[in-house]
């Protein structure tokens, strides 16, 4: 099956800046997740042991503990006692997603996203637009649910299930049983976002990665709309974005007085709407640059009949 033009977005970003510059962040997110593995593979295949453990619990070069916070938050509430080398890394980990935006783990380090990201792709190839509508609060009532079986078990009962735990512990450990987890899990997630719900784990279900949203409610690092004057509405922006309801604000807001910077916690920072963009509207920058330009404030000024000089 041809998919047509229009399900190919970023054709015109390809023209306009070449395919390497029209693919620069999804390249160095392949990089960035291919390097986390290679760090945690090294050991168990070549005996060079830079980092041992998993994404659930690891020391690097034997002196930088780093711990999910979200395994270490079911293991206090479950009513365990932590080591504090075990809290020393849940602190580092919240400390470095509270800066960098929290689901930045979901599209740059988990290797869950490679499988919906391939489940996208092929949809979008395919001219594949129904699926199952979800509610995207739904996990946060996961997330709930995963807390609460903690205090209930005593135990820390999520991890036996977490896809992601199952797929990296798999793919560093591998075995009969290891392997075989980790291609059901794969498989699992994958018909999921390809068959029933197009990003339905992700963006619907994964309480970790609704974890990492709160965590990163007020981070510093978020991508910006600068140049949202010269969008053309090709919606090629809207048609990449995992999260797609979190763009509007930032690009069509300026006749609402908003600024350009997308606060949604729910935004990856995947970089994607930077690369199919054939004009050059989105960037990453800081959450603090979030004001209107003065040809914004002057069309907001005439629309609402105050002084541009008011809106924030």
């Amino acid at each position: 099956m041809t998919a047509h033009p229009e399900l190919r977005p970023g054709r015109a970003a390809i023209a306009e800046k070449g395919w390497l510059a029209a693919h620069k962040w999804l390249l160095a997110r392949r990089i960035a997740q291919a390097g986390f593995l290679a760090l945690f593979l090294a050991g168990p295949l070549f005996g060079l042991w830079i980092v041992k453990g998993s994404l659930a619990s690891s020391l690097t070069l034997k002196v930088l503990p780093l711990t999910d916070p979200l395994m270490a938050l079911q293991a206090l509430l479950a009513g365990h006692k932590l080591e504090a080398t075990a809290l020393i890394g849940a602190a580092i980990v919240l400390a470095a997603y509270a800066v960098l935006g929290g689901r930045t783990y979901c599209s740059w380090v988990c290797p869950v996203n490679l499988v919906t990201d391939l489940a996208a792709w092929l949809r979008a190839r395919l001219g594949i637009k129904d699926g199952v509508p979800f509610n995207r609060s739904l996990r946060l009532w996961v997330l709930a649910g995963v807390l609460a079986a903690a205090v209930v078990t005593g135990s820390i009962a999520w991890e036996m299930v977490n896809p992601v735990t199952i797929l990296h512990r798999g793919l560093i450990y591998g075995g009969v049983f290891g392997g075989g987890a980790a291609l059901l899990v794969t498989l699992a997630i994958f018909l999921l976002d390809f068959g029933i719900a197009p990003r339905g784990w992700c963006s619907n279900l994964c309480p970790v990665g609704a974890f990492y949203g709160l965590v990163g409610e007020r981070s510093l690092v978020r991508v910006a709309a600068r140049r949202r004057d010269a969008c053309d509405d090709c919606m090629d922006c809207f048609s990449v974005c995992p999260e797609r309801h979190v763009i509007a604000p930032a690009l069509r807001g300026a006749g609402k007085g908003l600024g350009p910077v997308i606060l949604s916690r729910d935004c990856t920072n995947c970089g994607r709407c930077i690369d199919v963009c054939s004009k050059d509207v989105f960037r990453f920058g800081t959450r603090f640059r979030n004001g209107l330009d003065d040809v914004e404030r002057v069309a907001v000024e005439a629309k609402a009949g105050m002084p541009a000089n008011k809106v924030a």
